[in-house]
């Protein structure tokens, strides 16, 4: 009988022992958008190219087949949508996409965690705050048990109604944003790790808005002061008591209360949290006239002068004015209007320029028309912002076609004198070496590239032969003293240079659900 009884416990005993450890239930989700509010255009919904379901796996490299944090835990991918930075949002297409995401997550109640991507300026027409509004209605469907880890670009506004419905939180370190897929993983890094260990929510969450409002040229990470503002950041997230610690810039080309830099420090350590995130926000504020564009800048005709004479190539110059990739419109003729009056370009002999880009879609249609050698004569750009220009008439030979598919929109190469114009059915950026030789052309030969962005991207900047950016009209206009701010809080450097002071004390989030 004893016999028995002890090989029943023992296999009582393997049978717990080999029962398979329950995995938590974590739902993903997100809409992600810059936008300015200085420019004319709006974004409606089909500008997301939102996923759903399955397909949102495809978005992040860590969620591979055979990656840890896919087999850590039951995923739920509801709707991812990122949109390229532009206009502010439909309140149509805002509620359209949130109305999706609500119901995609109603359907497999209850979470224990949920990664929300999101990028942190999104602004909507009639509505403050839309990422702080769009987390309370989730919160409104999961719940509080619920955690919530948050990554955002660095360029993007923290209120506190979103850091109050958020519980872990996190953004980029670097800019450019070569470390966005690392910042993503880091947040669902967080999440896993506090849902496996039991930890749950951070016990506290520090908060404290700067009052500095600057564009992302002046604060990129490869120059000083951000270099050594945000080198800091990693070290102080690996404190013992901190989970994360973070430093937005806050996105400057939008005029809302909200908009601003924002230091955020999580952790379980109440002094530890509170002094971190007040050493990152002194610091931030004690070089806050240091911050200086990250290339050189100077006025249109300046700059080309540069380009004309100088022999390195290819010359770039930024036409930061329209950036799509900040929130400009994208199709600004002021600048390509500029150089098609240049003398030193209406001859194919001078000097080599292309020019990226602008959109036109009645010339894409007559360029497809009559072929790659083809005439064409039809006005471009301005359908959107013809604030400082309007739509131009371009003339030339048509020297590429590129057909767009399911995944990209016809392009068109226009040759006018010694000028290639790109022309687009969209507006569209141009970051990468391949975006041009796809159309024929060799960026690397050619003596100018005018390219509607601020600072350069990786590839383009690795490519430069020279760089210079030029202070052009736009929706993202880099004179923002002089913008006309009307929403935002004051004072605010650096609008206001001889402002006191401000506190920089910690500020504690309550916990959300609170």
């Amino acid at each position: 009988m004893k016999l028995l009884l002890s090989l029943a416990l023992i296999l009582i005993i393997l049978s717990s022992c080999s029962k398979p450890e329950k995995l938590p239930r974590i739902a993903i989700a997100g809409i992600a958008i810059e936008c300015s509010t200085f420019s004319p255009a709006l974004t409606h919904e089909e500008a997301f190219h939102y996923k759903t379901g399955d397909d949102i796996f495809n978005i992040y490299p860590f969620f591979s087949p055979d990656s840890p944090a896919l087999k850590n835990a039951v995923w739920f991918p509801t709707l991812k949508g990122h949109a390229l930075p532009g206009g502010t949002v439909t309140r149509e297409a805002y509620e359209s996409l949130v109305t999706k995401t609500l119901e995609m997550l109603a359907e497999n109640l209850p979470y224990d965690g949920l990664f929300l991507d999101i990028h942190g300026a999104m602004s909507v027409v009639g509505l403050d705050d839309p990422e702080g509004d769009f987390i309370i209605r989730i919160r409104e469907v999961v719940g509080y048990k619920t955690i919530i880890s948050t990554c955002m670009d660095l360029h993007g506004n923290v209120s506190w109604r979103l850091a109050e419905n958020t519980d872990l939180m996190t953004c980029y370190r670097l800019a450019p944003h070569e470390d966005a897929m690392e910042s993503k993983q880091r947040a669902v890094d967080n999440l896993l790790a506090r849902l496996k260990n039991g930890e749950g929510k951070p016990a506290y969450k520090a908060w404290i808005p700067i009052p500095i409002l600057l564009p992302g040229e002046k604060t990129s990470t490869r120059i000083e002061p951000a270099k050594s503002l945000y080198a800091q950041v990693a070290p102080i997230a690996k404190q013992e008591g901190i989970v994360d610690a973070a430093i937005w810039v806050g996105y400057a080309w939008a005029d809302e209360p909200r908009n601003h830099a924002v230091v955020m420090v999580t952790g379980d350590d109440k002094e530890t949290v509170g002094s971190a995130a007040e050493k990152l926000a002194e610091s931030f504020w004690k070089v806050r006239t240091e911050f200086e564009f990250v290339a050189p800048t100077a006025g249109f005709d300046e700059c080309m002068n540069k380009a004309i004479i100088s022999e390195k190539h290819p010359f770039i110059i930024s036409d930061m004015g329209d950036n799509p990739t900040a929130g400009g419109a994208g199709d600004v003729t002021w600048t390509l209007n500029e150089i098609l009056g240049m003398s030193e370009f209406k001859s194919e002999a001078g000097k080599s320029l292309i020019y990226a880009s602008i959109p036109g879609p009645a010339l894409i249609k007559k360029a497809v028309e009559v072929g790659v050698g083809g005439k064409v004569d039809e006005y471009v750009g301005a359908i959107v912002d013809s604030r400082f220009s309007p739509p131009i008439k371009l003339a030339g030979t048509v020297t590429a076609i590129r057909q767009g598919d399911k995944n990209a929109k016809t392009e068109v190469v226009v040759k006018t004198g010694s000028v290639s114009v790109i022309v687009t059915k969209e507006r569209k950026p141009y970051h990468y070496e391949a975006d041009f030789t796809r159309l024929d052309l060799n960026p690397r030969e050619t003596d100018i590239v005018v390219v509607k962005i601020g600072y350069l991207v990786p590839d383009l900047y690795n490519m430069r032969g020279d760089w210079i950016m030029a202070l052009t009209p736009g929706g993202v206009d880099q004179d923002i003293e002089n913008l006309g701010y009307k929403r935002i809080n004051r004072p605010m450097f650096p609008i206001d240079k001889n402002m006191e002071a401000p506190d920089l004390k910690a500020r504690f989030v309550p916990l959300s659900g609170s």
